[in-house]
């Protein structure tokens, strides 16, 4: 299954992320990146126009896949040319609370989760699994490599307070 997810209707149902926070996206990202390793899927996910042309490259990884819509467009434009354009439609779960986006979805016989409940998902702690000896343990968080805490620093910076 891949996720193909409206970043900003997940956004606008996040207690701990602001819509008027200028790093919204990347907040965002990082938790996609958390829960990507836990779930062990790939995940695309579309912002309207945000960040310079460049940035998308930049904010991948291999499982999460990061777009923003051009200037000109927006997210819901690019999620459905995606939708339309999609080999494998009924293997993907698509994230909105967009109708048309959805409708489109459906068309597709995609199966569809609104925003409100892929974050209440998204929010919620990691599942305890039992270990070899029966006591509970908790996956942990994918932790970032130095090169990639490197990279978030060289282009966000690191605050001086």
């Amino acid at each position: 299954m891949v996720y193909l997810i409206d970043g900003h209707n997940v956004i606008g149902q996040l207690p701990d992320i602001d819509l008027a926070d200028p790093d919204d996206e990347v907040k965002l990202i990082l938790k996609l990146r958390g829960f990507a390793g836990r779930v062990g899927k790939k995940l695309t996910v579309v912002f309207d126009s945000g960040l310079p042309a460049g940035y998308e490259k930049t904010l991948s990884t291999p499982s999460v896949q990061v777009h923003f819509a051009p200037n000109n467009s927006s997210a819901d434009a690019v999620i459905i040319n995606m939708i339309r354009k999609a080999s494998n439609p009924a293997g993907w779960i698509l994230v909105t609370s967009d109708t048309m986006v959805a409708d489109t979805g459906r068309q597709r016989k995609m199966q569809i989760i609104t925003a409100q409940q892929f974050a209440q998902t998204l929010n919620a702690p990691p599942a305890k699994k039992k270990s070899h000896q029966g006591i509970p343990t908790t996956k942990a968080e994918p932790r970032l490599s130095k090169a990639e805490v490197e990279e978030w620093l060289r282009l966000f910076g690191e605050d001086s307070d």
